[in-house]
C-alpha cells in the first residue's frame, strides 16, 4: 500500500460503527427496544456496547493515516500539536453543545449549573488529543507500555482504593470510586439519568484511552511494508489474543462499559481488530466492493452525521404538537399515528429506527455526490 493511500476498509468501518450509533441511539420508544440494542444494565457486554469503543479504536487507527501525511510534509511538532488542540476543542466544545441545547428555547429550562460536561464527543476530544500527542512524541514500543501501564493503573485503582465515605473498593454503579470522582469534581455536570455516576467520566477515561492506543498500533501496523495477506492474519491474531486476554481478565474485573474496565478494553479491542480484518480483508485484499458504499457515505461524515443526528432527535423530542387536547412530542406524535398503528411497539420501534438510518443517510448521500466532506 502507498503510504498516501487512503485505507478504504477503514472509512467503511467507521461507516458502519456510525450508522450502528445511529440506530441504537434512536428506537421509536425507549420502553420497547430488542435487548440487543440496548445497553448492558451495568456488567456485560452486548452488541450495543461495542460502537464506542469500536469508535474510539477507529479513531486511533486514523491517526498515523493523518499524522504522517502532516510529518512527510516536513510540518513541525508544534504546528501539528495545534492542529490536533484544535480538533479537540471543536470537538469538545460540539458535544457540549448538545448538552447545552435549546438553551431555553421550546419552554425548556436551562442552567450551565446542571448541564452535563461529559458525554461521547467530549471523551472522543480528550482521547485524541492524548493519543495523538502520544503517537507523535513516542515509539510504538512506548505506546505498548503505555497502553498496559494504563488498564493495570485503572484495574489497582478501582479494586485496591477505598472510597471516601464508604471505606472499602466496590465495583457497584453509585458506590464506585469512578463515581465518586464524578460525583466530587462534576457535581451536577454529571448524566442526569443516573444522578451519581457518568458514564463518559473522568477515571474511566483513563483506560479509554487505551482503545485508542491499540487503534493507533493498528493503523502503524496497517501503514507497515508488510504484504497485506500478512497483515490480515495478524490483526485476526492480534484480535483473538486480546479478546480472549480480556475475557479472562473479566473473572476479576467484570466486562463493563460505564465503568470502561480494562477487560471490556481488551476484550471489546479485539472484537475491534476482528472486525477490521474482516473488512480489510474483502475491500483492500480481496477487492470487493460493491457493498460498501453506503458505509463509505456514512463514514467519510462521521463525526457531521453523528452530531446532526443527535440534534434533530433531541428537537424532535423537544417541539410540541397537539394531539387529542393535550401536547405531546413531535416524535412521539408521529411515532404513534404512523408507525404503532400498524406493528407491536417492538418492532414499531426497531422501525423508526432503521428508517432514521436511511433518512440520515440520505442526506449524507448527497453530500457525498457533492463531493462535501465536514471535518472538523
Amino acid at each position: 500500500m502507498e503510504k498516501s493511500e487512503r485505507l478504504l476498509s477503514l472509512d467503511v468501518f467507521r461507516g458502519m460503527t456510525i450508522a450502528g450509533m445511529i440506530l441504537v441511539n434512536n428506537p421509536g420508544t425507549w420502553n420497547a427496544i430488542y435487548p440487543l440494542l440496548q445497553h448492558a444494565e451495568w456488567n456485560g457486554c452486548t452488541p450495543t456496547d461495542l460502537i464506542f469503543p469500536f469508535f474510539l479504536f477507529i479513531v486511533g487507527v486514523a491517526i498515523p493515516f493523518a499524522l504522517y501525511k502532516r510529518i512527510e510534509n516536513s510540518d513541525d511538532h508544534k504546528k501539528i500539536i495545534l492542529q490536533i488542540a484544535r480538533r479537540s476543542v471543536i470537538l469538545f466544545l460540539l458535544g457540549f453543545l448538545l448538552h447545552s441545547f435549546p438553551f431555553g428555547l421550546f419552554g425548556t429550562d436551562f442552567s450551565l449549573s446542571t448541564v452535563r460536561i461529559p458525554g461521547v464527543l467530549q471523551r472522543i476530544a480528550i482521547v485524541y488529543f492524548i493519543t495523538g500527542i502520544l503517537f507523535l512524541k513516542t515509539n510504538y514500543k512506548t505506546l505498548i507500555n503505555v497502553g498496559i501501564v494504563l488498564l493495570i493503573i485503572y484495574w489497582l485503582l478501582m479494586i485496591l482504593i477505598p472510597v471516601p465515605g464508604l471505606g472499602y473498593s466496590n465495583l457497584e454503579p453509585a458506590t464506585n470510586l469512578s463515581a465518586w470522582v464524578d460525583r466530587t469534581l462534576l457535581g451536577k455536570h454529571i448524566w442526569s439519568e443516573s444522578k451519581f455516576w457518568d458514564p463518559e467520566g473522568i477515571l474511566s477515561t483513563i483506560p479509554a484511552l487505551t482503545t485508542s492506543i491499540i487503534g493507533v498500533l493498528t493503523g502503524l501496523w496497517l501503514r507497515s511494508d508488510k504484504d497485506k495477506i500478512t497483515k490480515t492474519v495478524w490483526l485476526f491474531v492480534t484480535g483473538c489474543l486480546c479478546m480472549a486476554a480480556g475475557y479472562i481478565w473479566s473473572a476479576w474485573f467484570p466486562l463493563n462499559k460505564n465503568l470502561w474496565t480494562s477487560s471490556y478494553v481488551l476484550y471489546t479491542g479485539g472484537l475491534a481488530l476482528l472486525f477490521l480484518g474482516i473488512c480489510y480483508w474483502f475491500i483492500d485484499v480481496r477487492n470487493s466492493k460493491w457493498w460498501i458504499k453506503p458505509f463509505r457515505v456514512y463514514g467519510m461524515n462521521a463525526i457531521a452525521v453523528y452530531f446532526l443526528s443527535e440534534l434533530s432527535s433531541i428537537i424532535l423530542y423537544l417541539v410540541k404538537v397537539p394531539s387529542n387536547a393535550e401536547r405531546i412530542s413531535l416524535n412521539t406524535y408521529l411515532f404513534n399515528n404512523f408507525f404503532l398503528k400498524f406493528f407491536d411497539p417492538i418492532n414499531a420501534s426497531l422501525i423508526w429506527a432503521i428508517i432514521y438510518v436511511f433518512v440520515w443517510l440520505g442526506f449524507m448521500w448527497i453530500l457525498y455526490s457533492k463531493k462535501i466532506f465536514i471535518k472538523v
